[in-house]
């Protein structure tokens, strides 16, 4: 009998030339595999064709969040070491949260160096002080960007990081996609194009796929759309390091559901509509507010793990991306339509030569 509760239980074998190092030339034209967890059919089919498998009066959710240009690379201004790292967020206090590696053992109070992304010879420089160490290697630190001249800059707030990030980072691409760096191509198509608030480390890639003339059809066919935002974190690159899902540490992500969609949702239910939520981000945000009773305005954060078994309480479809061995948004999906037909979608994909991740193919589940 098959162990629900054990990570190994969410396991499968991708050949490593399925996995998507680049995106397609056009969003839509990736393929979709359709899983109907009522008949437990399985079809495949192309995503721009989406719009004939929803029904009108449904509602697709979909995150917000944009990508910022996170990863760091500079040098230790002590030992002229090599240093690489994210950013992971901002502090109340204008501090920054970061986590990286380097040779040796980082000390408070120690600088890092770094020079902007795109001109690796350039005099300026963002030199950033480590102030305080917290779990998971993470560290606190203060930013301060310096040139030539002695008009040092130091950010006041989330516009000035903003602009620190774009002159000093690049988009944080999954370890997957061996590129040291990302490319031009990267910043633009590792981003939705509906993609408003900044905050994200990782892209919600199954958004990746829509168009606005994909919405546009969904428009005309009577499935409407709503927005929320949930700022994908570091551990999203995390695997599960337990054999115990029960024992499984989830990571919090920072997030927000308007008023607006909240009715929207609420509206929609009760036309008798279904919600159709874009990604696994979407889903953990519904499903932790609707934890707490009926939908409303919210704003947090949230570090839900969902997983065999759950009752799923505000999304009733699914859009998403294929989803790496033994991880918690395997799980997920397996939580809404069951493991084993799970399982046999993948078999089937690769089979059929989907191609896998960030990247990759889609999946509707309805």
């Amino acid at each position: 009998m098959t162990d629900l509760g054990a990570i190994s239980s969410y396991d499968y074998q991708l050949p490593p030339e399925l996995i998507a190092s680049h995106p397609l030339a056009e969003r839509d034209a990736s393929r979709l595999l359709v899983v109907d967890r009522a008949s437990g059919t399985i079809t495949h089919t192309m995503f721009r064709h989406l719009p004939d498998y929803l029904r009108s009066g449904d509602l697709l959710v979909r995150n917000e969040t944009r990508v910022v240009p996170a990863k760091l690379k500079g040098e230790r201004a002590s030992t002229g070491g090599k240093w690489e790292g994210l950013f992971l967020g901002l502090e109340a206090s204008g501090l920054w949260r970061l986590i990286g590696q380097t040779r040796g053992k980082l000390q408070p109070g120690e600088s890092l160096s770094l020079t902007p992304a795109d001109q690796p010879g350039s005099a300026e420089r963002l030199q950033i002080v480590l102030k305080e160490k917290l779990s998971d290697g993470e560290w606190l630190a203060v930013p301060r960007a310096e040139t030539l001249t002695p008009n040092p800059v130091e950010p006041a707030g989330w516009a000035e990081t903003q602009l620190l990030l774009e002159r000093f980072g690049t988009v944080p691409l999954p370890p997957y996609i061996e590129r040291i760096t990302a490319s031009p191509e990267d910043r633009e198509r590792y981003q939705t194009t509906y993609a408003r608030n900044p905050g994200a480390v990782a892209a919600p890639t199954a958004g990746l796929h829509f168009t606005p003339e994909i919405f546009a059809r969904c428009r005309e066919k009577g499935v409407e759309a709503a927005s929320l935002t949930l700022h994908v974190g570091v551990g999203t690159f995390r695997p599960v390091s337990v054999e115990r899902l029960d024992d499984h540490v989830m990571h919090f992500e920072r997030g927000e559901l308007p008023a607006e969609t909240a009715a929207a949702i609420q509206q929609t239910r009760a036309n008798g509509g279904r919600i159709v939520a874009i990604g696994t981000t979407a889903v953990r945000t519904l499903e932790t507010v609707a934890s707490s009773g009926p939908l409303a305005a919210w704003s947090g954060e949230t570090n839900l793990f969902i997983r065999p078994p759950y009752q799923f309480k505000a999304v009733d479809a699914l859009v998403t991306n294929f989803h790496l061995p033994q991880s918690t948004l395997l799980v997920l999906v397996s939580a809404l339509a069951g493991r084993e037909l799970i399982l046999e979608a993948y078999r089937q994909a690769i089979a059929e030569r989907y191609r896998f991740f960030s990247y990759g193919d889609a999946m509707l589940i309805v």
